[in-house]
């Protein structure tokens, strides 16, 4: 038997009156095109006061046009008791703290052990159905916050709020050095590296990529960066302050060529500094969207984690050299 979520819900005002059921649900839901099809296909579908209808009947003021989609589950997901921090839930949103070295979802060689194992599981614990969506990537060496949509329509939403540049999204970044201006945009086109293509690079031939950054703190050592995001493309905030100089702290992926050109008492230095966070010293901190079946405006907040804090302590005592 067939399960669904409770419906989504719009109530026709008088300056519908007339429109048909699809231009409700495109206009004011913000049904997709792609999502009406799959929808229309259910057996509740589009409903009118309760009742199924096809999207082409015309509404009344007071009218309740509903959407009601199926319940999903991700079959491909192997349900995992793995501990994870829970940020903020309701019935159409998760939202965590990734911890560094998390695989967000499940790849090739990696079919376990990642955050989308531990959310199934806790899931199919409550006795609750859905598919596992995130609304955005955060590499495994990453912290911070990730939202996670519960079903289709909340996912569609949240990611047309994305490319529409309207998703407050942050972090803080632990670089080497102190770059010059305080504050800065890099434009810098980002491709595959064609020697290594698990490597990104900036390129004339690339996709438009553009990255702003605040120096919160800035130390000859190591410098605190608050970095937003105009693009979103793969490995970005990482190759964008490789190629000013000033590497996030422990990427050793992408600093690797600047080590080179140092002598040898700074690339020990360099080094020290890498090995005491043993990972990128990167975190999602702040993260903000509108909800999309209340409307309301969320925002969500993350201090340092411990790893950072501990490291950017560190570069306040004024140790190390600078790359």
């Amino acid at each position: 038997m067939t399960e669904y979520y409770d419906p989504i819900n719009y109530h026709v005002t008088e300056r519908e009156d007339g429109w048909q059921v699809k231009s409700v649900l495109q206009r004011r839901l913000g049904v997709s095109r792609k999502l009406l099809s799959k929808i229309k296909l259910t057996e509740r579908g589009v409903q009118l006061n309760g009742e199924r209808v096809y999207i082409s009947v015309p509404v009344k003021a007071g009218d309740t046009v509903s959407i009601t989609l199926e319940k999903e589950i991700s079959e491909d997901i192997l349900p995992e008791p793995l501990p994870f921090d829970i940020v903020y839930e309701d019935e159409a949103l998760l939202v965590v703290n990734k911890a560094a070295g998390v695989i967000v979802h499940p790849t090739h060689g990696h079919h376990t052990g990642t955050l989308a194992n531990g959310v199934v599981h806790y899931w199919r614990e409550k006795g609750e159905k859905f598919r596992f969506r995130p609304v955005h990537r955060l590499d495994q060496e990453t912290s911070g916050l990730l939202a996670i949509a519960k079903n289709a329509y909340v996912h569609q939403h949240i990611s047309e709020q994305l490319i529409a540049g309207q998703v407050i999204k942050k972090y803080t970044a632990l670089v080497h050095g102190c770059p010059a201006e305080p504050e800065g945009r890099i434009d810098g086109p980002i491709d595959r590296d064609p020697a290594e293509p698990h490597r990104r690079i900036v390129t004339e031939s690339g996709y438009p990529a553009q990255t702003f950054y605040k120096v919160l703190d800035g130390r000859k050592a190591g410098s605190l960066v608050e970095i937003r995001l105009g693009t979103g493309r793969t490995h970005q905030i990482r190759v964008h302050m490789t190629s000013i100089g000033h590497p996030l702290i422990g990427d050793t992926f992408y600093r690797t060529p600047g080590l080179d050109r140092l002598r040898p008492e700074e690339q020990g230095a360099v080094l020290r500094w890498d090995e005491a966070i043993g990972r990128q010293a990167l975190h999602a901190t702040e993260l903000g969207f509108v909800h999309p079946l209340t409307g309301e405006p969320l925002h969500f907040t993350l201090p340092l984690p411990e790893d950072m804090q501990a490291l950017y302590d560190l570069l306040r005592n004024g140790r190390g050299s600078s790359i």
